[in-house]
């Protein structure tokens, strides 16, 4: 079974820094044709956040552009967003989310098979 597990939410102030991870069981991650990071906010539409081909296109969302970074590591199956100079509005449940599938492009618009369950971040 594929699994993605987040880690490395909480809680800092604006103008801070945190990287979240994502693990991944049963998915080569650095393999994986789309891999990328989501948020969502209760009651609003999830929004992504940054998306990694492995034709090596990067994607960002205007809001998070310039201030995060989405990066893998094979060795480690693990895929990373580091984020800068947080703002409030960056508050959110962040996912990853990975697919294997190559029949539509990376993009932050696109469907994904594979979900983690979220970490919390909470920037004040």
């Amino acid at each position: 079974d594929v699994q993605l597990v987040e880690s490395g939410g909480g809680s800092v102030q604006t103008g801070g820094s945190l990287r979240l991870s994502c693990a991944g069981t049963g998915i080569h991650l650095s393999s994986a044709f789309c891999v990328g990071w989501f948020r969502q906010v209760p009651g609003k539409e999830r929004e992504g956040v940054a998306t990694f081909s492995t034709l090596g296109t990067i994607r960002y969302a205007d809001s998070v552009k310039g201030r995060s970074t989405i990066s893998k590591d094979s060795a480690r199956n693990t895929l990373y967003l580091q984020m800068n100079s947080l703002k409030p509005e960056d508050t959110a449940n962040y996912y990853c989310a990975a697919d294997l599938r190559t029949t539509t492009p990376c993009t932050l618009q696109r469907d994904f098979n594979y979900w983690g369950q979220g970490t919390q971040v909470t920037v004040s």
